[in-house]
């Protein structure tokens, strides 16, 4: 049942409000109810000698409370780098949406991450983990999609596919997704600039006071003050090389990432705990400090101390370098994101504190040939997702909402022209963190997340509509 709030009460509503309950019904009221299931997958897509027809167990879930049975849409939610509950839990306005269109939602796990691996602990040996690519996960969607259909009796249900990072179908919803800097396109220097951009955005000043702590850490550094640094940085163990001060560097940086891309405007518990307006918290913290340093040290403690129970930092537990300057996480997931960064996906993105507000920390393709032989034993193709999937050429595509907002320093690695044709549409969202569109309705959205909602709504539904019609 839903309950639309109108009436009387509509010429009172703000146009936020008005905006929110024509995309959002009071959809807050009814929680998804998601069952785990797992989908037997075939292990090699592409090569019939290696394996045979092996499969491994490909996790799922899946929810059918809002589908009109046999003729409504399918909602297919391409998994990112990470547990797929995690993306099931911060994705609300996929449900939102299924509950207007009476469509069945799924969010399928990518593999190699959560627990979709094909080869259980074992998954990250080599060779054993040479099947994690773009490719073999697309087949994957393409291989699920297919066979959930026949099983489900919705042969004639369109798909609308969702997702944060790549997918190729009839019918997609791009959310914050780099695909053009992933595929080793655009400046190196962009990514960390668009961070700092965030911070300077509130208050110049923040920018002046973070790279003024970092050029601090550096001459203490070359004064090798080690136990100063320790002292300043409340760190477990004193560091003694310059390597200790290189992880040291990325461990800060890297919390300066993570506040930006999860910018949101409530606190949320996706990727960590984060308070509401991180960056503004952050600012407001390196601004009122007694000292840089100690000032760097608790703006960082948002995010690695979110419980202030940590009495110090161990640099090397809390962060581990990849080959994702960005950062690839901890556990099993990120030695998965880090072996795709050694291969398909491209990330040589560099800090030099003059473009942004960070120490210099380069990144070179040579560099990352080095650490991605010693690491996994593999070499690197520059240009193959490029050449696989066409690079900035998208004019031969169709039916694509590409959207990305401001606030996320992924942004300016995807699409951001309004119009490619009729059919592939930008949105843009002027105070838009990482996904935020994805993410459920909330009191306290700003109103270009929400008329982004809409006009996303709109379009899927004219989608629908259009497949509904071309099937009958």
């Amino acid at each position: 049942m839903l309950l639309i709030f109108a009436g009387k009460t509509e010429t009172r509503l703000s146009v936020k409000e008005k905006l929110n309950n024509e995309v959002t019904p009071s959809h807050r009221d009814l929680a998804p109810d998601f069952k785990e299931k797992y989908f037997k997958q075939i292990l090699d897509h592409f090569n019939y000698n290696s394996l045979g027809n092996g499969t491994y167990d490909q996790r799922y879930l899946i929810t059918d409370q809002y589908w009109k049975k046999g003729n409504g849409p399918i909602f297919f939610y391409t998994g990112n780098e990470g547990d797929i509950w995690e993306f099931a839990q911060n994705s609300g306005f996929i449900t939102e949406l299924a509950a207007v269109q009476g469509a069945l939602v799924i969010f399928a796990e990518h593999r190699y991450y959560g627990k979709s691996l094909p080869f259980g602990k074992d998954s990250f040996n080599i060779p054993k983990v040479g099947l994690l690519t773009v490719e073999q996960a697309l087949a994957d969607y393409a291989v699920m999609i297919t066979e959930l259909k026949k099983e489900l009796e919705a042969q004639k249900c369109p798909v609308i596919v969702f997702g944060g990072r790549w997918v190729l179908v009839c019918f997609l919803f791009s959310a914050s997704a780099p695909i053009l800097s992933t595929a080793g396109l655009g400046d190196s220097r962009q990514f960390f600039q668009d961070v700092t951009a965030d911070f300077e955005k509130f208050k110049p000043a923040c920018r002046d006071a973070v790279q003024g702590a970092f050029q601090k850490l550096n001459t203490l550094a070359q004064q090798k003050d080690y136990r100063r640094i320790q002292s300043a940085f409340s760190l477990c163990k004193t560091p003694s090389t310059p390597k200790d001060i290189h992880q040291l560097n990325g461990f800060l940086r890297n919390a300066f990432t993570m506040m930006a891309m999860l910018d949101y405007p409530y606190s949320t518990h996706f990727m960590g705990s984060m308070p509401a307006f991180p960056v503004k918290v952050a600012c407001e913290t390196m601004l009122n400090g007694t000292d840089l340093m100690s000032a760097l040290r608790d703006t960082v403690g948002i995010v690695y101390n979110s419980t202030g129970q940590l009495t110090c930092y161990d640099l090397y537990s809390l962060y581990v370098e990849c080959a994702d300057p960005t950062g690839c996480g901890l556990g099993f997931d990120s030695y998965a994101w880090d072996y795709q960064a050694c291969t398909e996906i491209e990330m040589c993105y560099e800090s030099n504190n003059v473009t942004d507000m960070f120490p210099p920390m380069t990144f070179t393709e040579q560099q990352r040939e080095q650490y991605c032989s010693k690491r996994w034993g593999v070499v690197p193709r520059p240009g193959w997702l490029k050449t696989q999937f066409w690079g900035d050429n998208l004019s031969t595509a169709s039916n694509i909402i590409f959207s990305n907002g401001d606030l996320d320093p992924w942004a300016n690695g995807g699409v951001r022209q309004k119009t490619l044709s009729p059919s592939l549409i930008a949105i843009n969202i002027p105070e838009g963190a990482h996904h935020l569109d994805l993410r459920e309705s909330n009191p306290n959205d700003p109103e270009s997340v929400i008329v982004a909602r809409k006009k996303e709504s709109e379009i899927i539904a004219q989608w629908v509509q259009a497949a509904m019609k071309e099937s009958s």
